[in-house]
């Protein structure tokens, strides 16, 4: 990416999954480095460039995903544990029994669930005999920012960092989310030794420089590196607190900007670190619905109703509305705000008129339902924040403009390849009653990773130079009445409950 924001070149490389049992879900760490290496020849091939033309690196990444290797040779003691994989779940809900998940909210700013880090370190070390490897300090825990910056400063042979980045750490379910390091409490409560984890890191400054990676020369800095939704963020140039931005992917992540002061979630989000540029740490609130794209492609793949992920919105319009039926798509249970893994796909409102159209359509509109949900939770979050801050023992000038500015959520900005869908980002403008706005380029997660590295290298003078890189001219405005809107809503949170009821828990929140 050029200094001007355009996209010099691009590559592409399909990272293959395992599903070795139901619910598990692993990569190949060889696999995500040799096809890393692969992507960036490729993208300099596109762009007519040398990797001696580079300037700086920056890495964006799945976050919770979880790698533990040897430090000695480099081999993973096993394949990933990716975010999505739900092996632990009976674990978090042992925590959970034992009355740890207060504490842990508190301390992390998240839940407990097997989406995060901490779980999955000890499902390894426990199942692969490594235990005693890793409080001897012969193995190396990482996010896969961790193991990419290993893997490109050169490993063990060149004695390369290890080292993760504030935004990943932060969802570990091991840091602090008010000290910004390593909670020991948290540390025994998971079973994960100490000398496992890397050391913390701010998300620009240089971290480390390329050694024997192909397809550049040493020496090249790494200078930007943040966790996947975070880097999405900064892309969108969501620097205020109150701006928000969601991406659609497998899942669909709200994550909303809330300043310099974390806001502790009353409705069922997480609090998280936004990112950490020149001592300075912004804090964001999120919401993750585990399926929204995994929806379309379970028509695809599943059921069959359309052939590829491109048709379903020309299927969908093709009728004017749902006709009633509604799809709660809780096929890994349900993510925020409900945190319920016992929830089950439903499909509700059939008759004998249904068609394989209104379903298409009523999956569309379940994506946008479920990010209405996390909007709705954002706000009452903020409105509670300002309420709080406004009685607080703080300085009235201050602590009223802060909350004043993070009161509400007005806009949206979208990213992700179901952003191209016209017909669900007009329904999600409708459902959530708020604008959205959606760049030209959709691939904020990567223009923010390059946007961290040129602040890290003292390319942009500042995070508002950097915005420079974004450009955001489509924007769909409400149209939907209060009454139709409600109407809607209130289907939605009715096959919600019963995707839930006798399935599991049946509380919206832990």
């Amino acid at each position: 990416m050029g200094i001007d924001g355009r996209t010099l070149g691009r590559e592409s490389v399909e990272l293959p999954q395992h599903f070795p049992a139901p619910a598990w879900v692993e990569h190949d760490p060889g696999e995500i480095a040799d096809g890393v290496e692969r992507a960036v020849a490729g993208a300099l091939r596109q762009a007519g460039v040398k990797g001696a033309d580079i300037a700086a690196l920056g890495i964006t990444n799945q976050r919770e995903t979880t790698i533990v290797w040897d430090r000695a040779s480099g081999r993973p003691i096993a394949r990933a544990i990716v975010w999505q994989d739900r092996r632990t779940t009976d674990e978090c809900q042992r925590l959970r029994d034992a009355g740890h998940e207060p504490d842990v909210r508190e301390r992390t700013g998240l839940v407990l669930d097997p989406y995060f880090s901490a779980t999955k370190i000890a499902w390894l070390l426990d199942h692969h005999q490594a235990r005693a490897r890793a409080e001897a300090g012969e193995l190396a825990f990482g996010t896969v920012d961790s193991y990419l910056v290993w893997r490109l400063a050169g490993g063990a042979a060149a004695r390369a960092p290890h080292v993760i980045e504030i935004s990943n750490a932060s969802r570990t379910s091991l840091m602090h989310l008010g000290t910004g390091a390593w909670d020991e409490r948290l540390c025994e409560l998971f079973r994960v030794p100490r000398a496992l984890l890397p050391e913390i890191v701010p998300t620009t400054g240089e971290l480390a420089r390329t050694h024997g990676f192909a397809p550049l020369p040493d020496g090249i800095p790494i200078t930007g590196v943040a966790g996947d939704q975070q880097a999405a963020l900064f892309g969108q140039a969501c620097f205020e607190p109150g701006d928000a931005k969601c991406t659609y992917g497998t899942g669909a992540f709200l994550v909303a900007n809330t300043g310099a002061r974390r806001v502790r979630s009353r409705h069922g989000l997480l609090s998280t670190i936004a990112w950490q540029i020149a001592g300075e740490t912004l804090y964001a609130l999120e919401g993750s619905s585990f399926v929204a794209g995994a929806a379309v492609q379970w028509l695809r793949d599943g059921l069959g109703i359309i052939r590829s992920s491109s048709e379903v919105e020309a299927l969908a319009r093709s009728v004017s509305s749902s006709d009633g039926v509604v799809f709660v798509p809780a096929l890994s249970g349900l993510g925020a705000p409900h945190w319920d893994p016992g929830a089950r796909g439903l499909i509700t409102g059939l008759t004998r008129g249904s068609n394989r159209a209104h379903i298409a359509r009523a999956t569309l509109e379940a994506i946008a339902f479920q990010v209405a949900d996390l909007v709705t939770a954002i706000r009452e979050d903020l409105a509670l924040e300002r309420r709080e801050g406004a009685a607080g023992p703080q300085s009235p000038g201050v602590a009223g403009r802060i909350s004043d500015e993070r009161s509400t959520v007005a806009r949206i900005r979208v990213d992700g390849g179901a952003a191209q869908n016209n017909l669900l980002m007009q329904f999600q403008s409708d459902i959530s009653d708020l604008c959205i706005e959606r760049p030209l380029d959709l691939e904020s997660t990567a223009r923010g990773a390059a946007m961290l590295a040129g602040v890290g290298a003292g390319i942009f003078a500042n995070v508002q130079q950097a915005a420079q890189m974004v450009e955001h001219p489509e924007r769909f405005d409400p149209t939907m009445s209060d009454s139709v809107r409600a109407e809607h809503l209130r289907r939605w949170r009715e096959a919600v409950r019963r995707s839930r009821s006798g399935f599991g828990l049946e509380d919206d929140v832990h």
